[in-house]
């Protein structure tokens, strides 16, 4: 008979549950820890509770571990149109200004759904723009929807759902935007199903926002009903990178229940409330400055860095300034290198813009500049500085491929594709071209094609270790892709 688990192993297993994927199981949570923990034990191949958690806690968890408790510990309750308060602010004050700030320019949309469980709330989304947009064909709008628990993805990612995922949704929902199943189903209609891309990301652990992900310059993140099952730390980093993950102006919505000044302080966000529900806005001043009164505008135009094309490409040296101009110039590079690590990235535009006037044509200021302007979703600015960039520095792979990240957001994906066929001939192990590329074919339902891309990927992966950070991906570790890589192929297999 297997032995008792006493109070000081739960405890320990909270205690690793809390540090590694940020849920909050607290002694009077014992009783799901225990759950979790048997459906986990038992998937391991274990039948001794104790022994199973002395097991996880003997070594560095692997991600497939972590990816089995993920699967088991993290709860999966949503349905079509839930919390219509929320997505009535969306349709009615929160978008209407957005589009129409963007139909005569750039007709481009970002979301994502954060947490979305399996895939109700992001199709729900689609489904809304769809209504919003008459000429939507017109638009690039990119619906990310991630998850740390694989199982939902997949359901997510097969989109069939039964009577239950219905349950207060508008009658008109099923007919419109779903096709009935031989099992007496409903499948999202592929128009709908397009839009949404699924992807795995642990909001604790993973390094987001990143260019690789996609998790960067979000008009609006929907992360509701997660927050309130992390630690109270937890809570606020994920609420930082959520912050940065958004452009100045972008709307972020939580739950009822998590939605509090404490954890959405001023300047940081500024409360804007609307019948039955409270949104978040990211502020667009520094977050040292006072936060500007609340008022439901669009989204701050783009601008165009002003540079002197008379300006020589190389650096030159004032009269008189020497060596020391020279450091100062290092000096401010450097900070600008850390106001980016902290995503501050309109300080980082104003840094590089004001103490590199005379440098701006450098491969290092280009490329900083191009991934600052990046990732606050000024993308006709950010191709500016990638052309920059190659202009300085032909050879560079990373340039490349920055461009096809850009070119892909504005919708391009031919250009897309030969920037990231350029990447890859400068640089055959680019492992982040190699996936690009296969997420491009991927969205052209080119699945074959897709698969190869994968394939490299995958093969360059095994070559390093699991915690190597790939570059130009802000963070990203070679573990962390490779596990990305295998659950999009599961959910492409998925029925």
């Amino acid at each position: 008979m297997p032995a008792p688990v006493q109070d000081a192993q739960w405890s320990r297993l909270s205690d690793f549950i809390a540090r590694r994927m940020g849920l909050h199981f607290p002694c009077e949570r014992w009783d799901d820890l225990q759950r979790g923990l048997a459906d986990a034990a038992q998937e391991f191949g274990l039948t001794d509770p104790a022994a199973c958690i002395d097991w996880l806690l003997s070594a560095p968890p692997t991600q497939g571990q972590l990816q089995v408790l993920a699967n088991h510990f993290t709860i999966g309750e949503t349905y079509f149109f839930r919390d219509q308060p929320t997505l009535q602010a969306l349709a009615e004050h929160i978008l209407p200004p957005l589009i129409r700030a963007r139909r005569g320019r750039e007709r481009r949309l970002r979301i994502w759904s954060a947490a979305c469980c399996s895939g109700e709330e992001p199709y729900s989304l689609a489904i809304l723009l769809h209504e919003l947009l008459s000429d939507l064909q017109d638009w690039h709008v990119t619906i990310t929807a991630t998850d740390i628990n694989a199982r939902f993805l997949h359901k997510a990612a097969a989109g069939i759902y039964g009577d239950w995922s219905f349950r207060g949704a508008p009658a008109w929902l099923r007919s419109r935007y779903f096709k009935r199943t031989a099992d007496g189903r409903y499948a999202v209609v592929p128009e709908i199903k397009r839009m949404v891309r699924f992807a795995h990301l642990n909001l604790v652990e993973d390094v987001y926002p990143s260019l690789a992900t996609d998790t960067h310059a979000m008009d609006v993140i929907f992360c509701r009903n997660v927050l309130m099952y992390f630690t109270p730390s937890q809570m606020g980093k994920v609420v930082d990178h959520l912050h940065h993950a958004l452009i100045d102006g972008g709307w972020l919505a939580v739950s009822p229940t998590e939605a509090s000044q404490t954890l959405f302080p001023q300047p940081q966000f500024a409360t804007a409330n609307f019948p039955g529900a409270v949104l978040f806005r990211k502020s667009a001043v520094p977050l040292r400055s006072e936060p500007p009164a609340m008022a439901f505008n669009p989204a701050p135009a783009f601008f165009v860095p002003a540079v002197d094309e008379s300006l020589p490409s190389e650096p030159t040296d004032p009269a008189g300034a020497g060596p020391r101009a020279m450091e100062a110039a290092q000096g401010s590079l450097a900070s600008a290198e850390s106001l980016y690590r902290e995503g501050r990235y309109g300080e980082v535009v104003d840094t590089l813009l004001t103490l590199h006037s005379r440098r701006a044509h450098e491969p290092a200021t280009c490329s900083l500049l191009a991934r600052a302007l990046a990732n606050q979703g000024k993308l006709g600015d950010a191709l500016t500085w990638c052309e920059r960039w190659i202009a300085s520095d032909k050879l560079n792979a990373a340039a490349h491929y920055l461009r096809a990240v850009a070119l892909l957001e504005q919708g391009d994906a031919g250009q897309a594709r030969t920037s990231l066929q350029r990447a890859l001939y400068l640089d055959h192990n680019f492992v982040l071209a190699h996936y690009a590329l296969g997420n491009l074919e991927r969205g052209r339902g080119k699945i074959r094609e897709a698969d190869k891309h994968f394939a490299n990927a995958l093969h360059l992966l095994r070559q390093c270790q699991p915690n190597d950070p790939l570059p130009e991906s802000d963070g990203l570790t070679a573990g962390r892709l490779a596990e990305t890589i295998n659950s999009v192929i599961c959910m492409e297999a998925s029925p």
